[in-house]
């Protein structure tokens, strides 16, 4: 689908390049900001991606936003998605259920399966992660098997452990840092997503491949990251 531009203010795009939760879609989110970077535009000032758009954010003193959204949709023209089954996959260890999962049991119970085949589902597929937001490193990263697709909690939480691993409709994310939240929690990672002592501080980025691996409470002392 040809690209829908949509004015944000005096000095945002919104560039909608489909819809839904699409690894197709979503690579050639990926694929126009990297463009727009090259570009190197005057007025550019940032660029924030979703799942199926891209924000543009410019200075409307040194860009004209008419220019823009045709330099934009000059740039909108995409290559077939590539598969990405040779891509490097990161496996995040997680300890699920009891203190570190308050959840999983209740998702269990949702679906009418064991605590053992939703930990089985959770952890056996790679999932892309389609953004990094909501706090600084937050991986949205989908998609969840059908057979897991749980809805957020009624009564969000407001104190969410650092390394919560979450579930909600068919997506799944880590809580890089302490926080408030809705979303189902099934487990926790000892890894560190999110470090400002790091050159890059967000551990995952748009586009990275991951897969959770469960492990024992006495075997997550050994992982970092």
């Amino acid at each position: 689908m040809p690209p829908v531009i949509r004015h944000l203010g005096d000095s945002g795009l919104l560039v909608e390049l489909g819809t839904g939760i699409d690894p197709a879609v979503n690579q050639r989110v990926q694929q126009l900001q990297q463009r727009l970077q090259r570009e190197n535009i005057d007025g550019l000032v940032e660029t924030v991606p979703a799942y199926c758009s891209l924000l543009v954010v410019y200075d409307p003193l040194k860009a004209a936003p008419e220019a823009l959204k045709r330099r934009i949709t000059g740039l909108c023209r995409f290559e077939a998605a590539v598969q990405s089954d040779e891509q490097a996959v990161r496996d995040i260890p997680v300890v699920y259920g009891g203190e570190d999962g308050p959840d999983l049991t209740s998702v269990a119970d949702y679906h009418g399966l064991s605590v053992e085949e939703v930990v089985r589902l959770h952890s056996g597929r790679v999932y892309r992660v389609y953004m990094i937001g909501f706090t600084p490193g937050y991986p949205y990263m989908g998609k969840l098997p059908e057979a897991l697709n749980t809805p957020r909690r009624e009564t969000p939480r407001t104190h969410i452990p650092k390394g919560s691993v979450a579930i909600a409709q068919r997506q799944t994310g880590i809580y890089p840092v302490v926080s408030p939240g809705g979303w189902q929690i099934i487990g926790r990672t000892p890894v560190s997503l999110f470090d400002t002592r790091r050159d890059t501080p967000s551990l995952l980025a748009m586009g990275d491949r991951v897969r959770f691996l469960p492990v024992r409470p006495e075997e997550a002392a050994k992982w970092t990251g």
